[in-house]
């Protein structure tokens, strides 16, 4: 079975499901929920808190075991359940980091037999193929009439730390433009946290500033919500006063935007003035289905048409 996962920092992705980046390790098996992994010797279980940010998702087993969660789910929901399964994997990279890191990403996840337990029942897969694909990119390819007439469109995708941004020239990726900022959704919620508590002398979290972008029902006073928006606001301009100093100007440009992130600053990026055009894709499984058609097209090239 062929699958798409996007590894983000704040959130896991597949085709089907998404889930925070959050990981419990147990010892022994937890009380309470049937939502258990147990992967040599250890248990696991989704938490609602995010991991703390890490540059590099291969230094220890946590993201591989936040892919075997986002598997055995797959398998569930697809109806593919076997006691032994063939995977194929597709996963992606921000832009500015595919080339020099893209071999090193495979072989974190290219483990060959994987044994685990999810929710009572046994899994054997046998991861034998890993695609690596650029973020960012992997999300427009199932909405090519976006990018399919335009000679240059910048690809922004404000994810959970990092904004990451892709220059398609007719269609295809330039792989010689590409830039990652640190100016993702964390370091805005993080900021927020501080600034609320500095002036309102209120503790609030990553949970309530969502609510509020999102315009979700959620009991804050009126002045707390309005700094929250007034530092979005804010948030959404460095990240465009820091596009024009790499020269992505999007006066002249139009662009895509995609990504969690986008989507709660989507109603102060498309009022800016800094931006001509913008299209927003709002699905927040995109890069992970643009992996399995970017993955299906290449196996199809070499004649391999498992999936």
């Amino acid at each position: 079975m062929l699958l798409g996962i996007d590894h983000g920092n704040y959130a896991v992705k597949t085709p089907a499901f998404d889930f925070v980046s959050g990981l419990a390790e147990h010892t022994v098996k937890p009380p309470m929920t049937d939502e258990i992994l147990q992967y040599q010797g250890k248990y696991w279980t989704l938490s609602g808190k995010r991991l703390s940010y890490m540059r590099d998702k291969t230094q220890d087993d946590r993201f591989f075991i936040l892919s075997l969660f986002a598997i055995a789910k797959e398998l569930e929901n697809r109806g593919k359940y076997e006691p032994m399964e063939k995977m194929q994997l597709a996963v992606g990279l921000p832009p500015e980091h595919y080339s020099l890191l893209r071999e090193h990403f495979a072989d974190y996840f290219n483990r060959g037999l994987v044994e685990f337990m999810y929710g009572g029942k046994p899994y054997r897969i046998f991861i034998d193929q890993v695609m690596v694909f650029p973020q960012a990119y992997a999300a427009v390819i199932p909405r090519s009439s976006l990018i399919v007439k335009t000679v240059r469109v910048f690809v922004i995708d404000i994810g959970g730390y990092t904004t990451d941004v892709l220059l398609l020239r007719n269609g295809k990726p330039d792989l010689q433009f590409c830039r990652s900022l640190e100016t993702g959704i964390i370091t805005m919620n993080n900021e927020i946290v501080r600034k609320v508590g500095a002036l309102h002398d209120m503790r609030i979290e990553e949970e309530h500033i969502s609510a509020v972008l999102g315009e979700q029902e959620i009991v804050l006073p009126e002045d707390i919500k309005v700094t929250i928006r007034e530092e979005a606001e804010h948030h959404a301009k460095e990240i465009l006063d820091q596009l024009r100093e790499l020269q992505v100007d999007l006066r002249a440009n139009p662009a895509i935007f995609l990504g969690g992130g986008s989507m709660l600053l989507k109603p102060y990026l498309e009022q800016s003035p800094l931006v001509i055009q913008a299209d927003f894709i709002e699905d927040c499984h995109a890069n992970a289905v643009g992996y399995e058609m970017l993955a299906k097209s290449q196996m199809n090239r070499k004649g391999n048409g498992k999936a």
